[in-house]
């Protein structure tokens, strides 16, 4: 299945590259018999280097490969030469990456621009040769330091999908159906909760050869922001789109306590996500004749852009993707 080849967490152990020791070398040639301290320092270990790369979708690349590497630093030698540098250990991840120390929980940083990098785990420095130890009193120093031994630790990389428009809802909502309908996505679709396991996205055509990026994510569930179903898989997702449409389907027993159970949740995750533009759209609409649908539009929250859709029949989502355009452009200025 494609669905098999999107990663979005991984955890890796990283072990940077120990420092190179610094050299105890005194000058001898010809000409000297016990010349001064000309040991060279020692190179720095390798570190493990993060590095965005935009033509990247999945952290794929990491699922099996458990242990990331340094090489150490070259030792220092005669004639004050220091130490080759180990080379550094360069992982690329997508986009909207997020770098965590597995032990603590700790975000180290986030990767959002193409080639932007960051030090994921910084190797030994190398060790000062003798020369940095002779002196007036000690003119003939016959210690260096040693390198600095690399450092080995568990990291976790976790992918937030970047898109114009997140699908929010319950399981069984009707968002996978949509984003095939409206996209060339083929996502699965089956009348069991947890259809969508991982994220999928579709670029949607709008007018004038004009397209924006839809995410259908998991759904949601009570309880979601404390991990249960999908939950935090689920919910990082939506942090980076910048419209959230709610879906909430029009055979549900009470569409406005499921409208504020979405909203609860994304609260009680990150109070953060309320403040991006929100949609709702009633889907399976075709269920429905107009005067179930003046019932229904009286009991909905007023303050929010409402869209009667189906996607089994294509009604309203020519206007689901007007109003779509004119929040996110509404977000680009």
């Amino acid at each position: 299945m494609a669905s098999s080849n999107f990663v979005d967490y991984v955890k890796i152990c990283c072990r940077s590259g120990k420092g190179g020791a610094g050299s105890k070398h005194f000058h001898r040639d010809r000409t000297t018999a016990k010349g001064g301290p000309d040991g060279g320092d020692g190179g720095r270990g390798g570190h493990v280097i993060i590095r965005g790369n935009k033509q990247i979708w999945t952290l794929l690349s990491l699922k099996y490969r458990k242990h990331v590497i340094a090489p150490p630093g070259e030792s220092g030698s005669a004639n004050l030469c220091s130490g080759k540098n180990g080379k550094d250990e360069i992982i690329e991840v997508p986009l909207g990456t997020v770098a965590k120390d597995a032990e603590s929980g700790n975000v180290l940083f986030e990767i959002t621009n193409d080639g932007e990098e960051q030090i994921l785990l910084s190797g030994g420095r190398g060790g000062l040769g003798n020369n940095h130890f002779k002196s007036s009193t000690n003119q003939t120093p016959r210690y260096a330091q040693p390198g600095e031994p690399g450092k080995e630790e568990w990291k976790i990389l976790e992918l937030k999908v970047l898109a114009d428009v997140g699908l929010v809802g319950f399981p069984n909502a009707g968002k996978s159906t949509l984003l095939s309908v409206v996209s060339a996505a083929k996502p699965e679709i089956a009348n069991y909760p947890f259809t969508t396991l991982v994220p999928n996205l579709g670029i949607v055509n709008y007018r004038n050869h004009q397209s924006f990026i839809m995410a259908d994510i998991p759904g949601i569930i009570a309880g979601a922001h404390e991990g249960k179903g999908l939950g935090h898989r689920f919910l990082r997702h939506i942090e980076r789109n910048s419209v959230l449409l709610f879906m909430i389907p029009s055979d549900s027993n009470n569409i406005i306590d499921e409208y504020h159970v979405l909203i609860n949740e994304l609260h009680l995750y990150n109070p953060e996500l309320l403040d991006k533009e929100k949609m709702l759209a009633i889907t399976k609409s075709d269920l429905l004749d107009d005067e179930l649908k003046e019932e229904i539009k009286n009991e909905l929250p007023s303050k929010i852009p409402t869209v009667f859709i189906s996607s089994v029949a294509q009604t309203g989502l020519t206007k689901l993707k007007d109003e779509i355009w004119k929040m996110i452009n509404y977000e680009l200025d």
